[in-house]
């Protein structure tokens, strides 16, 4: 255990005081996340001096994650502290499974878990600048883009609850000269001091080559974070809008949230539920779809007719004179049979006599058609030649010359809504 009593300023408690001020907390039930370390009893110490205040009910969570020797002792600890401030406590124990976001991601995984679990108001941390700061530079190393920039909110949302950090702007040296000057016991957690840890590696070899040169460099980073907060909340304006132009409900703060992050995450094939829809990016342009149904297709004939209605693909393939583009040699008609399939994998498409035979991968990826759409593309075949794919043309193989050919033309809605999607622009960063 750690103590003394060395007078030092009392900042913690004006900060929260200012933070808790501006909530409406009267008989509200807010725990306080206690891991018996000293930012966290300093917020339980705080809260309790200002409940009084602010007339908030009070209790504390202490998450077990059993990964130290000393676990045990740590719940013990807090279980003391809050009978001497006479202050409800809820041990959960969790079980932490890595799987493959390594250790940190892990407990904070199982941890947050536990909290979502809690029937109460409000969720009460004790992250602080220092936190703030180091979780900004874990994120860029990390290239998580934008979100991951904007670091923690000192408000935000968890599955219908508040999430409250009232120390996100103050110093880590600030809570422990609150310690200081209170007499306040803690605890050590043996893991801060683990450089295998990335976080502990950011603070204890990273953060002091830093300050050498840059002394006020977490409050750029935090700077940095809240400018970041804002673009996010024009992203949020963004999606809100977004989502009314196409009919849909308006999310809950929690889930317009979780889109963000997905968004701001997305995979080529990320697929986001909304409102009976699904929700993609693709190259930084929202797109919105039909939820899929899973449907068969089986090959369909083309001999020289103007319409196919595709209805198991969502669109209709017409056939018209070439003008402009090339078109497909009508003569082959009478000799070979042509069918509308699928892709399978492998295909590859020369437009142009000058430049080599390309896999469709490289040619959707270059045309810019999303990964999702490329399945579900009717692909025209001369017998097992593939001859003509939607958005790229035709095969040198099978083009007209002159004006005699005929030109397909594929219209879907995920084509007419992705081509909007451009038309409006890109979606808010």
């Amino acid at each position: 255990m750690a103590s003394s009593r060395k007078p030092r300023s009392a900042d913690p408690v004006r900060a929260a005081d200012a933070f808790l001020g501006e909530l409406p907390l009267k008989n509200k039930r807010l725990v306080a996340g206690l891991s018996g370390g000293m930012d966290s009893v300093v917020l339980l110490h705080v809260l309790a001096r200002l409940r009084g205040r602010h007339g908030y009910r009070l209790s504390a969570l202490h998450v077990h994650h059993g990964l130290s020797a000393n676990a045990a002792a740590w719940a013990r600890f807090s279980s003391g502290l809050c009978k001497s401030l006479k202050i409800p406590l809820r041990v959960r124990r969790v079980r932490v499974t890595r799987a493959g976001s390594g250790l940190e991601a892990a407990a904070r995984a199982a941890r947050y878990a536990a909290f979502r679990a809690l029937q109460c108001d409000a969720i009460v941390l004790a992250h602080h600048l220092d936190d703030q700061a180091e979780t900004v530079l874990f994120n860029l190393l990390r290239g998580t883009g934008a979100r991951g920039l904007s670091g923690m909110p000192a408000r935000s949302a968890l599955d219908g609850k508040l999430l409250l950090r009232p120390f996100l702007g103050l110093r880590r040296a600030a809570l422990h000269g609150y310690a200081l000057e209170q007499g306040l016991r803690w605890v050590e957690d043996e893991s801060n001091a683990d450089e295998a840890l990335t976080r502990s590696y950011l603070r204890q070899r990273v953060a002091p080559v830093i300050e050498s040169r840059f002394p006020r460099w977490r409050e750029a980073l935090a700077r940095a974070a809240r400018l970041a907060s804002r673009k996010e909340a024009d992203a949020s304006d963004f999606l809100r809008e977004f989502l009314r132009a196409q009919g849909l409900r308006a999310p809950s703060e929690a889930k317009l949230g979780e889109m963000l992050k997905q968004l701001g995450s997305a995979g080529p094939r990320t697929a986001i539920a909304h409102d009976g829809k699904v929700l993609r990016k693709y190259r930084d342009r929202l797109l919105v779809e039909d939820s899929p149904v899973a449907t068969a297709f089986d090959p369909v004939p083309w001999r020289g007719e103007s319409r196919i209605d595709l209805p198991s693909l969502g669109g209709t393939l017409t056939f018209k004179p070439a003008l402009r583009a090339p078109g497909i040699d009508a003569g082959l008609l009478k000799e070979k049979r042509f069918s509308i399939r699928l892709r399978r994998g492998g295909e590859r498409l020369q437009t142009d006599a000058k430049r080599p035979r390309r896999t469709l991968k490289n040619l959707f990826q270059e045309a810019g058609i999303p990964p999702h759409e490329r399945d579900r593309l009717p692909l025209l075949f001369c017998g097992e030649e593939l001859a003509w794919v939607p958005g790229i043309g035709v095969d040198v193989r099978f083009q007209a010359r002159g004006r005699s050919g005929r030109v397909p033309d594929w219209q879907s809605k995920a084509l007419f809504l992705r081509k909007s999607a451009v038309a409006r622009g890109k979606i808010a960063r």
